[in-house]
C-alpha cells in the first residue's frame, strides 16, 4: 500500500498536474484508509504490508461506517470515496488491481445549504469599518475589498502574487483550483485600496518582497499571509463593524456573487468570475435570490399570507 500510495502522489503530480493542496488532501485520505485496515484488517496485510489487491468494496464499506460513527460530514465522506475511486483507478490502469472496489460504493449525498451572506447595507458597513492608517491597516482595508469586488477564493488572495495586478486594464490574473488561471475585473475602489496599501506596504518587506512573484499581502514577518491570519483580520473588521455575525472569507465571496445575481447578471457570466467547472454550483446563488425573493413577497404582499381573497 505504501508503495502504491507513492506510486499515485507521482501520478498527481506529474500526469494529472494537481494542485499541492489537492493531493495533500487525497494522501491524507488515502493514508487514513492505509490505517484503518492494519487496525481492523490484518488479514489483507502480509506483514508490515497491506495489498491494495486485496481490498473489496465490503472493506470499503466497513470504512465509510466507521467514518459515519466519527460523524464526519457527508461531504468530507464523499471526499475520501473520490480519492479511494481515483486511487483504485490508477491501480487498475496500471495492473496492480483486476477491478476498483470503490466504484460499488455509494457517495453519500450531501447536504443542501444555502450560502452565508452579507446583505449590500452590511457588506457597506464592514468596508467601512474603521483600520488603523498604516500598513498593517490598510492591507487589512485592501483585503476585504479585494474579497467582495473580485470575488476571489481565500487560497487565490493569499496566493496572489504582485504580477498579477494590471492596475491599467483594472484586472486580476487569479490561478484558481486545478492550477487554472482566469482573469477578473476588479473595481476602483478595491484598486485605490490595494495601490494605498502597496505604497505603504515597506514595513512589512523582506529584501526579496518586490520580485513580480513576491506576494502581495504579507504578514507581520514580510512572508505570504496565511489562511489563517485573513480569517483573524476578518474577525476584527467584523468586530470594529459592529455586524453582530460571524463571518468567514467565503461568505464575501457569497455576498459578491449573490449581488451580482440580484442585480441581473446572468448566471454564466458570474460562473466565469468565480472560477466554477460546473453550472450546477453557480446555480445556488439563483436559490439565494429567490429565497430572497420570496421572503420579501411573504413581508410587503397583502395576499401573501392567506388574507381575504377577491370576490
Amino acid at each position: 500500500m505504501d508503495k502504491a500510495i507513492e506510486d499515485f502522489d507521482r501520478h498527481m503530480a506529474v500526469e494529472r498536474n494537481l494542485s499541492p493542496l489537492t493531493r495533500k488532501s487525497y494522501l491524507i485520505d488515502l493514508k487514513q484508509f492505509r490505517a484503518f485496515l492494519q487496525k481492523n484488517h490484518a488479514s489483507l496485510s502480509q506483514g508490515d504490508r497491506q495489498e491494495p489487491s486485496e481490498v473489496d468494496y465490503l472493506v470499503i464499506r466497513s470504512f465509510l461506517g466507521a467514518l459515519h460513527r466519527e460523524k464526519l460530514a457527508k461531504t468530507t465522506i464523499g471526499r475520501k470515496v473520490a480519492a479511494l475511486r481515483t486511487f483504485f483507478n490508477f491501480l487498475l490502469r496500471e495492473g496492480r488491481v483486476k477491478a476498483n472496489p470503490a466504484v460499488l460504493v455509494q457517495t453519500p449525498k450531501a447536504e443542501k445549504y444555502m450560502p452565508t451572506f452579507l446583505s449590500v447595507d452590511d457588506m457597506n458597513i464592514l468596508l467601512g469599518a474603521p483600520h488603523p492608517a498604516d500598513a498593517r491597516g490598510l492591507r487589512d482595508r485592501a483585503i476585504l475589498e479585494l474579497f467582495y469586488s473580485a470575488g476571489i477564493r481565500l487560497s487565490e488572495l493569499t496566493g496572489l502574487n504582485l504580477e498579477a495586478i494590471d492596475d491599467a486594464q483594472e484586472l486580476l490574473k487569479i490561478h484558481g483550483k486545478g492550477r487554472k488561471i482566469r482573469i477578473v475585473p476588479v473595481g476602483r475602489q478595491a484598486l485605490t485600496a490595494l495601490k494605498a496599501y502597496l505604497e505603504k506596504r515597506d514595513p512589512l518587506l523582506r529584501p526579496e518582497a518586490n520580485r513580480p512573484d513576491s506576494p502581495v499581502f504579507l504578514n507581520n514577518t514580510g512572508r505570504r499571509l496565511t489562511p489563517r491570519s485573513v480569517q483573524r483580520i476578518l474577525d476584527r473588521a467584523v468586530l470594529a463593524s459592529g455586524i453582530n455575525r460571524k463571518i468567514g472569507p467565503h461568505a464575501l465571496r457569497h455576498s459578491f456573487a449573490t449581488h451580482l445575481m440580484d442585480a441581473g447578471a446572468d448566471l454564466r457570466s458570474i460562473q466565469e468570475l468565480l472560477g466554477h467547472e460546473s453550472l450546477s454550483t453557480t446555480q445556488k446563488y439563483t436559490a439565494v435570490s429567490v429565497s430572497r425573493l420570496m421572503e420579501v413577497y411573504d413581508k410587503a404582499h397583502p395576499k401573501a399570507r392567506g388574507g381575504p381573497k377577491d370576490t
